[in-house]
């Protein structure tokens, strides 16, 4: 008999403690809790793996040795399992070639269509490329009004250089009386002779006729005379009309621009078949960006306006742009924007590189110099960087070189070839230069001939589907043809949630983590209707997640806690949303019910208007021209709908505009006409969610520097002083406390050949890092290393007499933090946790109010709960005087904050605007604003008979 449940007995990985639990199959079942209460250690640790495990056990030897073996995790029994695919936030790749297209196959269904019901197109003429019979051409002429006159022409030459004697000789001498050169008409023994120099077009007159019945034999054998001339290319020349072309190749009968035979090949930039030849298939090249290298052109060339010459040398480069100056009399003193379009070119490209030389030539008997050609500068930086042997030359160019569209495919990737072949007037390239939103309208009304559209509405089927998920996901904002590794973590994990859902699998058991990160709230129910299709296909979906609308949707509720890391690991709440409701000990019961909440602030923060962030003119990506203001030390959230431009107004064009000014960085803002600040400010910090390290050495102790002061307690026992050890001896990274055997690591790594590398703990010291004489130095008991494998909260009691560390290692708590290791390696840490740890070492650094925090979606991973913490602690430093700007969704956040920006309407191209700016009560009061709508109805279900006014 079938399994209703999957009933897992004994689950003891990473701190679950021993649960047992029966979750209904083919149900949409959400796991909740803290962060870090073990959530993805039951779904993704034990779920999941065991699901791999014992899939991969079931195929050959010889597969297995590819795949590598899968440890068991640490369960007693698991039954009712199916195979199981997880799909979570890690990006889908890197790789440049990878598209949004690409990832969900519809590129695939595109070359399809276009190999099989495009039509080529000259690119140079417009003209239809087809192949055609004789008689399909003699019924094309006679299609003319009767007594219509016209001629037959061969086209010979077309584009090439000569006097083409010979050529018009042998004509002659075939018996043809006339031919055209360069559109005038010549008997062939008057032909003036032509220039050598100058391009020419010759066309001989096969045979001159009057369209009328009977003509159809002769017409034949002339087409025929003249498409062995004119190598299968034909020109019907009608007197006072237009003229017809015609080919029996795959060929323009004007130009000759040829295009092969149509194969889905063609349009691939993955092969060397269809790629542009100038990019490779890329779409982009690395180039020189000029205002890297002449970033402020108000400076003089003394001061420095040139950038590149102190960084390659500091002594050759200046002489040699003296002697340029010296040379050619230009003042160095000048700005560089006042020297003359020639004054700047000659500096630019004159003062380039190492060919700026004077060749000697004799003139009658005198020396004169004459200037050599010289590559200049942008030529130099861009040769140097693809021809160097030296990596560091290499690097130093690159800090002057941007990705920049291919200019030969224009980005698209594919070769003339490819792009001539159309569909209802666009390319392919066309085709996946849209959102997915505008994609869909394209394809269901796309024109089609009857033979064509028969051929392509399987395709079409399957392309509309795949479109049609990417919106049912909240995507519809993305284009088909970006690239796969700019997207975020929720947008490529709904990608790959939609193409599951393409596939049409059932009896699976798919394992989500966070669908809903990144989704405004108004795309949320667009979510979860698809989630519960997937379910509706006969699946098991477990969802880890934080987001209520996701919890009160599903059919089983799991809510893991009570605590984070040691103090969690147990299932508090497990039912239908309404018992988890009523159930009096599971936290998230009681904010989904709304016994507890986080509260709305008491006041909000006045708005100085003599104290803002100003930003004209913002233009870049999807932004419309906006002009923005951004008041300081108050509490910032920017909103808007997924792809309205929240992410560059802020990191593109605020970030990187204001930590160039700010660090002389060789970031490059978004387009926009200038950004203004009433304070100056003293630092710019990105709090976002990239790694705090890539090696296992990096971790929370180290990044938040707490690590030192730990040090230097040790280094002050009198145990340290009488062996004479300084705080050196207690660090893991070098030579002299560390064990030598793993070099500080605590693991050894053992390459496998066909398996994945292996990790074991070191032998000789037990997987603790230091050698057996640093470890005999103990401080209240503890050596360096239990120090280190102590949580957070343990340590924040352990060195509460010791203020310094104390205030540190508080702030890692303050952010929610208690339960992570102080020696857990960066690189186990999630992403909402690396920010944490990022704002954490921040919060105890001492503020004079002039500094302005930048965070990108904070609440990613955090429950409710975890939330209210974060939330205290922004506030606290926009209390210090600080700026802080948040692009955030969470209407918790978005409630709390002094003002608000809110984009859109839409996402893409129809975003990009300002739908309201200000207080809470003036986004509720916008009739046009999603978030105001949300937020309306959220309040008045979670804080009713509040005031949201100010």
């Amino acid at each position: 008999m079938k399994n209703k449940n999957i009933s897992i007995k004994g689950a003891r990985q990473h701190n679950l403690k021993g649960v047992n639990l029966d979750i209904p199959r083919d149900q949409l079942i959400v796991m909740t809790g803290l962060s870090g209460s073990g959530k993805s250690s039951l779904a993704f640790d034990t779920i999941y793996a065991e699901g791999q495990r014992r899939y991969v056990e079931s195929l050959s030897a010889y597969a297995r040795q590819f795949l590598g073996q899968m440890e068991k995790p640490d369960v007693d029994s698991i039954e009712g399992l199916s195979p199981a695919i997880a799909i979570d936030q890690k990006t889908t790749s890197n790789n440049p070639r990878s598209t949004v297209s690409t990832i969900t196959e519809i590129y695939d269904y595109l070359r399809l269509l276009f190999a099989r019901a495009g039509t080529p197109y000259c690119p140079n003429h417009g003209v239809e490329i087809t192949s055609q019979t004789v008689q399909e051409m003699v019924d094309k002429v006679m299609e003319l009004p009767e007594r219509s006159k016209i001629q037959v022409f061969a086209p010979i030459i077309h584009g090439r250089k000569g006097q083409h004697k010979k050529l018009l000789e042998s004509l002659g001498k075939e018996g043809f009386a006339r031919v055209v050169v360069d559109d005038e008409v010549y008997d062939i023994e008057e032909v003036p002779e032509l220039s050598k120099n100058k391009k020419h077009n010759i066309d001989v007159v096969v045979d001159r006729l009057v369209v009328r019945d009977g003509i159809e034999a002769r017409l034949g054998d002339s087409l025929q005379t003249a498409l062995v001339k004119g190598e299968g290319n034909i020109t019907v020349n009608v007197i006072d009309g237009d003229d017809l072309f015609f080919s029996e190749n795959y060929a323009c009968p004007i130009c000759g621009f040829t295009v092969s035979e149509m194969e889905p090949r063609l349009f691939s930039f993955n092969a060397p078949y269809g790629a542009c030849k100038g990019c490779d298939g890329l779409g982009m090249k690395m180039a020189v960006n000029k205002k890297l290298v002449i970033p402020d052109d108000t400076l003089t060339l003394e001061e420095g306006a040139l950038v590149p010459w102190e960084p390659i040398s500091s002594g050759y480069y200046p002489q040699l742009l003296k002697q340029t100056c010296k040379h050619f009399n230009i003042d160095m003193k000048k700005p560089f924007k006042d020297l003359s379009d020639k004054e700047q070119k000659i500096v630019l490209y004159g003062s380039g590189g190492e060919v700026l030389t004077y060749k000697f030539r004799q003139e009658n008997g005198v020396s004169r110099t004459r200037e050599m050609p010289f590559e200049g500068v942008l030529n130099n930086i861009d040769r140097r960087y693809r021809e160097s042997p030296s990596e560091y030359t290499r690097e130093v160019m690159s800090r002057y070189m941007r990705e920049t569209t291919c200019e030969t495919c224009g980005g698209y990737r594919l070769n003339d070839e490819a792009l001539s072949v159309k569909v209802d007037n666009r390319h392919i390239g066309h085709s996946v230069d849209q959102p997915v939103g505008e994609a869909l309208e394209f394809f269901n009304t796309l024109e089609l001939s009857e033979k064509n559209r028969t051929i392509a509405a399987p395709i079409l089927k399957e392309i509309n589907e795949r479109l049609l998920f990417l919106r049912n996901v909240g995507l519809g904002y993305l284009t088909l043809n970006r690239r796969s590794g700019t997207l975020s973590g929720g947008e490529a994990q709904r990608i790959r949630l939609a193409t599951q859902i393409g596939s049409r699998l059932s009896g699976v058991l798919y394992i989500l983590d966070e669908p809903s990160i990144g989704l405004h709230q108004r795309d949320n129910e667009r979510l979860i209707n698809t989630l519960k299709d997937m379910r509706d296909l006969g699946n098991t979906l477990i969802v880890v997640e934080h987001d209520e609308d996701t919890m009160l949707s599903s059919d089983y509720l799991i809510d893991i806690g009570p605590g984070a890391g040691e103090h969690g690991g147990e299932i508090i709440a497990a039912g239908t949303p309404e018992e988890v409701k009523r159930n009096e000990e599971s936290i998230t019961g009681l904010y989904l019910s709304g016994r507890r909440q986080i509260p709305l602030p008491e006041n909000y923060r006045d708005i100085n208007p003599d104290r803002m962030i100003e930003v004209k003119g913002a233009r870049a990506n999807n932004l419309k021209d906006i002009d923005v203001k951004i008041p300081m030390s108050v509490l910032n959230v920017v909103t808007g709908v997924s792809g309205s431009g929240k992410s560059t107004l802020v990191n593109e064009i605020i970030y990187k505009a204001l930590h160039t000014r700010l660090y002389k960085s060789k970031q490059i803002p978004g387009e926009h006409d200038s950004i203004e600040i009433a304070d100056e400010l003293e630092k710019i910090i990105d709090i976002d969610q990239s790694p705090i390290g890539r090696t296992p050495r990096s971790n929370s102790a180290t990044y938040t520097g707490v690590f030192d002061d730990i040090r230097d307690v040790f280094a002050q026992t009198n145990e340290a002083k009488v062996r004479g050890y300084n705080k050196g001896r207690f660090s893991f990274n070098v030579k002299g406390g560390r064990c030598e055997a793993c070099r500080g690591d605590g693991i050894i790594k053992i390459e496998m050949h066909f398996l994945p590398d292996v990790f074991v703990p070191c032998e000789v010291c037990d997987g603790k890092r230091y050698n057996r004489e640093t470890l005999e130095v103990k401080y209240k008991d503890k050596s360096i290393a239990d120090v280190l494998a102590m949580t957070v909260e343990e340590s924040y009691y352990f060195f509460e007499n010791l203020p310094k560390i104390k205030r540190k290692i508080k702030t890692l708590l303050d952010v929610g933090l208690g339960y992570v290791k102080l020696g857990q390696p960066a690189t186990t840490l999630s992403g909402g946790e690396a920010q944490r740890v990022k704002l954490a070492s921040e919060l105890h650094k001492r503020s004079n109010g002039r500094s302005l925090y930048i965070l990108d979606e904070p609440t990613t991973g955090l429950h409710s709960e975890d939330i209210g913490r974060l939330i205290k602690v922004l506030q606290r430093l926009v209390d210090n005087g600080d700026t802080v700007i948040i692009i955030e969704h969470n209407l918790d956040v978005i409630k709390v904050a002094d003002n608000i920006v809110d984009l859109g309407p839409e996402g893409g191209v129809g975003g990009g605007t300002i739908v309201v700016d200000g207080t809470i009560k003036d986004v509720i009061d916008e009739p046009k604003s999603h978030t105001g709508y949300h937020l309306k109805k959220w309040l008045n279900r979670n804080h009713q008979g509040a005031n949201h006014g100010q």
